[in-house]
């Protein structure tokens, strides 16, 4: 059943409309957990997760030890990223079509064996910048039905009235991840090299082989699933582009994902060249982005809804607190600032990725989430490029200065446009005792109210 609007005649609810049941709320922040399957789930992804993060950073510092090049730090991430710029909805497509457990099971082997293939090569010495390519396109090939997969999964652990909750703990797990990787890669590259960091992440993944082998599969929500048909690929944007609710969050998430979230291109410069620090010094600024992050998603969790408002507003905190920082002129205090960005951050992509999956029929989840993770991170081939050339030529403060711009003015805009849909209108009141910044309904709004 559908959280959304049932047909492409509905009229579009204000923003503030898509919400999650009431009780929801009153859940509790860890209620997820209280589930086995998703407990399962959980645990072998934290472990994962902590080996993914492990791996990201080993990877762009010896790529930026193997060229010296900010550049060929963003070629890595855009080539990673790459597939799902242009497989992504083919991704959707079999996650509406397959099991998700099965299709899990595989996906998670594969990045395991690429994990360890590129071990292989650096604890060898035989690596090099092309090698690291390559692994980064494929590891990219197997994301395309993963990360749709494990997305639309969740539904099938613990059932709608728990979704809003599951998503912010997945999203905090994989903060807690995002905090222990680097800081444990930092101290492994700098003591024994990446090829350790790899090899770890490789392993990593037999944790969650192992709790999806693990799940009572008679538990598991039935989730409807779509029949094999032509033209579903079709089908799926005609659903998003005739949704409000789901296609302008969908079209923020991709300026924030193309450009807001570029981090190691612009922290591997700051370390680089602003603080002129080591591994250490990145892996530090990583954690403390990542402990905002975690603070953001339990912040998320325990709200139980969540409003487009505050998915807006994430997002233009987000873009506001990246030109802050970008012109921080002490090393404490753009670390400081690092910890409000992932939290405004994670907050960001929490609610939206919540507030599309409740407005979305089940049958239309995979392709939907899939165009949601496309835009997100297969932007990157293209912004990762762009941030990597503006930083290796006007300086890194200008790189990341430009990410917080096009993220608030992305916001703004966004924001604006959802609150035409809803019939609002922006009202500024500058008296005392009045709220000075408000959306009312608009004159026209308030004239057809009556009607209605």
């Amino acid at each position: 059943m559908s959280t959304g609007p049932g047909a492409d005649s509905a009229p579009a609810p204000a923003p503030d409309d898509y919400e999650e049941e009431e009780d929801s709320s009153r859940r509790g922040t860890f209620s997820s957990l209280r589930i086995r399957n998703y407990r399962l789930f959980a645990g072998g992804q934290v472990v994962s997760n902590t080996g993914t993060w492990m791996q990201r950073i080993a990877q762009d510092w010896l790529v930026l030890s193997l060229t010296g090049s900010a550049t060929a730090v963003g070629i890595t991430t855009a080539l990673q990223f790459l597939p799902m710029l242009l497989f992504g909805l083919y991704g959707g497509v079999l996650a509406d079509r397959l099991p998700k457990r099965k299709l899990l099971l595989a996906t998670q082997a594969a990045m395991g064996l690429i994990g360890l293939a590129l071990a292989a090569l650096t604890l060898s010495g035989a690596v090099t910048v092309w090698h690291v390519y390559l692994m980064a396109f494929l590891l990219g090939l197997a994301t395309v039905v993963d990360n749709p997969a494990r997305q639309v999964f969740v539904a099938e652990l613990v059932g709608k009235e728990q979704m809003q909750n599951a998503v912010s703990l997945n999203a905090a797990n994989f903060q807690t991840a995002r905090l222990l990787g680097p800081a444990v890669a930092g101290v492994l590259i700098t003591a024994v090299g990446s090829g350790w960091a790899f090899l770890l992440n490789g392993l990593s993944f037999l944790a969650p082989i192992t709790g999806l082998l693990l799940m009572r599969t008679a538990e598991l929500h039935r989730v409807e699933r779509a029949p094999r048909g032509k033209g579903q690929l079709r089908e799926g944007l005609k659903y998003v582009a005739g949704r409000p609710e789901l296609l302008w969050p969908i079209v923020l998430v991709g300026f924030i994902g193309t450009f807001g979230y570029n981090f190691p291109i612009w922290l591997t410069a700051y370390v680089d060249e602003v603080f002129h620090g080591d591994a250490g010094t990145y892996g530090l600024l990583n954690s403390l982005m990542a402990a905002g992050s975690l603070g953001g998603a339990l912040f998320a969790a325990r709200r139980g809804a969540s409003r487009l408002r505050l998915t807006v507003l994430a997002a233009l905190a987000f873009g506001v607190l990246e030109i802050v920082a970008a012109v921080s002129p002490a090393f404490w205090l753009f670390a400081a600032l690092l910890v409000p960005v992932g939290a405004a951050g994670l907050l960001f992509n929490t609610t939206a990725n919540a507030n599309v999956q409740l407005a979305t029929d089940e049958a239309m989840r995979g392709r939907v989430m899939s165009l949601f993770v496309m835009v997100f991170v297969g932007g990157t081939p293209i912004g990762g490029p762009v941030v990597g050339w503006a930083t290796d030529t006007f300086g890194a403060r200008i790189g990341f200065l430009t990410c917080g711009v096009v993220s608030a003015v992305a916001a703004v805009t966004v924001g604006l446009v959802l609150a035409r849909v809803g019939g609002l209108r922006l009202r500024i009141d500058l008296r005392r005792g009045r709220k000075h910044v408000a959306f009312v309904p608009s004159q026209r709004a308030e004239e057809l109210a009556p009607a209605a």
